[in-house]
């Protein structure tokens, strides 16, 4: 089953449970979809990659928001943002611990055959493909400049 499809069946049945701010973030994912559908050039069918892609971008969005309101005092709309970031964790894969990204970033060194900061653009071009959705993007690259240095 495609992400639409699924996204448009917990829509229903958020609608049908009056889960307000579930509908919310269901709703922002399928507008995201529909957006890169529409795209200009975009193929008929979106991948998985693109798919995971979106999902990756607004929970990101979601987790930004969320620091923003949590420095500036307004838990209000904090505990919103938080509320949507776990309906859209729901679709994307498993995160990666600490511990785990670091030995997939160690292993992906070793596999380039990376030796020092001027090999951090082969390593971070493996990494972002291998670990796409399963890690956040300044972890590993933090980590890589770690390893490398």
């Amino acid at each position: 089953m495609s992400l639409k499809t699924d996204i448009e069946a917990q829509i229903k049945q958020a609608m049908l449970k009056k889960e307000k701010t579930r509908l919310t973030a269901l709703r922002a994912i399928k507008a995201l979809i529909l957006l890169a559908e529409t795209e200009k050039g975009a193929k008929e069918e979106l991948t998985k990659e693109l798919e995971l892609k979106l999902l990756t971008k607004a929970a990101k969005q979601r987790k930004d928001s969320f620091q923003i309101y949590k420095e500036q005092n307004r838990e209000d709309l904090a505990v919103v943002e938080s509320a949507e970031l776990i309906v859209i964790e729901e679709f994307l894969p498993k995160q990666l611990s600490y511990d785990e990204v670091m030995a997939e970033v160690k292993k992906i060194i070793e596999e380039t055959g990376a030796s020092g900061p001027q090999d951090m653009g082969k390593v971070m071009g493996m990494a972002t493909k291998k670990l796409s959705g399963m890690a956040d993007g300044k972890l590993i690259s933090q980590l890589a400049r770690q390893l490398l240095n």
